[in-house]
């Protein structure tokens, strides 16, 4: 599995999802199946089935979060600065052809969340305003074509 780099905020939230998932949803699937099991004949029992099955994907899951948080790497917020766009920079940015302004937090790709105006720095809006500084007017390459924004503030929050 690849590297995944994180704020100390998104891997503490990762942490609790799992204790989450341990501590009390499977305790939660593994009474389901006993109880589907004490109803007899297993052959032909639809609740037993759905049980494993839901198991199989608890399990599937906790093992994704563990190989996520086992090559996570914290980033160190003492690092950051706004001379040029980074990673955990909120970047505003404006549309050269209509003026629109946006407001984005480039994170990684295990935090981002596009209602609260956070996207991976994988996506070709972050990757293109990566490494430039404000006043630069970059050219990116968007699904619907080629845009340019102008970079209007870089900070943190």
């Amino acid at each position: 599995m690849a590297l995944s780099y994180m704020t100390k905020e998104g891997y503490k939230k990762k942490m609790e999802e799992i204790a989450y998932l341990e501590n009390v949803k499977r305790p939660e699937i593994s009474r389901a199946i006993a109880e589907a099991r004490d109803k007899g004949d297993l052959s032909e029992n639809a609740e037993y089935d759905a049980a494993k099955e839901a198991q199989g994907m608890l399990e599937m899951k906790i093992s994704q979060l563990k190989d996520l948080v086992a090559n996570a790497r914290i980033i160190d917020d003492s690092k950051l600065n706004t001379h040029e766009v980074q990673i955990l920079n909120t970047v505003t940015i404006k549309n050269v052809n209509n003026g629109a302004q946006m407001k984005y937090t480039i994170v990684a790709e295990s935090e981002a969340n596009i209602k609260e105006h956070k996207i991976a720095s994988s996506t070709p809006i972050a990757k293109g305003l990566m490494g430039h500084k404000v006043g630069d007017v970059v050219d990116i390459r968007v699904p619907s074509g080629m845009m340019q924004f102008e970079i209007v503030d870089i900070s943190i929050e």
